[in-house]
């Protein structure tokens, strides 16, 4: 992965062209029996410096008229005064709407499996996180898999629970497959910075059936069909968190290429 596609200004184009890749890539192995339906969740969250990223700013009007003269108001002592607002700024909602794919059985029209693909406003603390954190329990207690990809570094990681326990892991991004009729228990693929994403089942309907993703191949496309190559500024800090010594060196090697 390339940490740099972690910045707002990047990531929601990135994620929506990463959402339909996938969807391109699964149709002509899941016709005709299922079909990918590209779906969206829209709410509403407070304002975040973050989220306004990008944003243009509103503009009231382009070509104000002349400002109406100021009505004089009466002190107590009787001295015509005039007062004159201040600007101010006030915390508007933001209306979010997030793509996710879902694996329909074609006929029935059932959710077979959910595929998510993470952006910051699932996993950062707020509004965004708890109504993503209902949809996932809505999925896992029902009779449709999950397969959750988690490509973010910041923020905490959706809630899991290792079976084993060992040395605190590395990885920085994660792969969740759970198939609904192994659950509470789950396929977790975790993966560092440095190394290249691996291919992963993306179960259907009988038990074993299932079709292979490789995301690789689709990240690295929408790279350079997208020209990130020439639009990001490889020269100014990784965005935050900040990588390992290790992997700062790794990032400074690719970037001087």
């Amino acid at each position: 992965m390339d940490p740099y596609l972690e910045q707002a200004i990047f990531w929601s184009e990135f994620h929506s062209r990463l959402i339909v890749a996938i969807a391109d890539a699964l149709a002509p192995s899941l016709l005709p029996q299922y079909y990918v339906a590209v779906e969206t969740r829209t709410y509403r969250d407070g304002t975040n410096e973050e989220l306004l990223v990008g944003i243009p700013d509103a503009i009231v009007l382009s070509t104000p008229g002349p400002s109406a003269p100021a009505k004089p108001e009466t002190s107590a002592a009787g001295v015509a005064t005039t007062v004159r607002p201040q600007s101010v700024i006030l915390p508007m909602p933001l209306e979010i709407k997030e793509r996710y794919l879902e694996i329909r059985e074609a006929g029935s029209n059932a959710v077979i499996t959910v595929v998510e693909v993470l952006s910051p406003t699932n996993k950062r603390p707020g509004e965004g996180r708890r109504i993503y954190s209902a949809k996932r329990q809505t999925v896992l207690g029902s009779a449709s898999h999950l397969v959750e990809i988690d490509l973010l570094r910041a923020y905490e990681p959706m809630a899991m629970h290792p079976i084993e326990t060992g040395p605190a892991s590395t990885a920085q991004y994660r792969i969740l497959v759970s198939r609904s009729e192994c659950r509470p228990r789950a396929d977790l693929y975790e993966l560092t910075l440095r190394e290249p994403i691996p291919e992963f089942p993306l179960p259907l309907k009988e038990a074993g059936e299932q079709v292979m993703v490789d995301l690789q191949p689709l990240v690295n496309g929408i790279y350079e069909r997208s020209g990130y190559g020439i639009r990001v500024d490889y020269q100014a800090p990784v965005p935050l968190p900040a990588l390992s010594a290790a992997d700062q060196a790794w990032v400074n090697e690719v970037r001087h290429r």
